[in-house]
């Protein structure tokens, strides 16, 4: 992880989302490690991102579940550093906000308030950045000399927010380069290797040939039917104007590093 202030966003209004995500994107301290409106995969999207800090709506009408469903679920993660929870919602009730502090969250901004907008979310994390930010760093120590997390979990956690990734761009999970192209990137994030081709095709007893063609398909489907406002958001690579789409080797390399930079 960088030292950017990494933000998750749980949010069920798309027009704030895109005035949040506009705001991220177009700052240089902050990052998204992700956008959902779901309180299930919000929290999947902790666990395998463990971001500084979320913005966390409590009612997710248009998406699933509840901002107070996330808070519950964060405290059986038990993870060794708790993000900060940023709540904002339109729901005035005493008893809600009690609830929600409760719960673990750390600030309520009330989106009725007359001087609320996400550029003041935006603004109010920034100010909180470097004591955020310290938090991470105290605690690193201790979160390395504490952790009970073996291997096989770890991978099994880097897999799920590959899959994540893939998913955001409209990689087909029943199409055969999904596997490899999951593969692909773990095995990349544990040592760089030029020759992936190789080691995913003896895995699979495949040709060479035949699994770099399923995964270059799978990419090239993903930029053929994925929205480019999706593509843009999520792939921020440079592409080369004469092909469209990344090659095989640009597109694991990206994702190899961007996961292994959150971690």
């Amino acid at each position: 992880m960088d030292d950017k202030l990494s933000i998750l966003l749980v949010e069920d209004d798309p027009n704030a989302c895109k005035r949040i995500i506009n705001l991220v994107d177009n700052s240089a301290d902050m990052m998204l490690v992700g956008v959902t409106s779901n309180s299930d995969k919000a929290l999947d999207y902790i666990k395998d991102t463990l971001p500084d800090t979320v913005i966390l709506d409590l009612e997710l009408h248009r998406g699933s579940g509840s901002g107070l469903d996330v808070l519950n679920g964060l405290k059986a993660l038990n993870l060794n550093v708790v993000p900060y929870i940023l709540v904002t919602t339109n729901n005035s009730s005493t008893i809600t906000y009690e609830t929600a502090r409760s719960l673990g969250a750390d600030y309520i901004m009330a989106k009725h308030q007359e001087k609320y907008s996400e550029k003041a979310v935006i603004d109010f994390l920034r100010l909180l950045a470097p004591a955020i930010k310290s938090r991470r760093t105290s605690s690193s120590v201790d979160s390395i000399e504490t952790s009970t997390e073996s291997p096989a979990y770890f991978e099994k956690r880097v897999t799920r927010r590959i899959i994540s990734e893939l998913n955001l761009i409209g990689i087909n999970q029943k199409s055969v380069g999904y596997k490899y192209l999951t593969d692909a990137i773990l095995i990349t994030i544990k040592e760089p290797t030029q020759n992936i081709c190789t080691i995913i095709s003896k895995k699979y007893d495949k040709t060479e040939c035949s699994v770099e063609r399923a995964m270059q398909n799978a990419i090239n489907r993903a930029w053929a039917i994925s929205g480019i406002d999706d593509l843009l958001e999520h792939y921020t690579a440079k592409i080369s104007s004469s092909k469209g789409v990344p090659t095989l080797t640009e597109f694991i390399f990206y994702y190899a590093n961007k996961i292994k930079n959150e971690y």
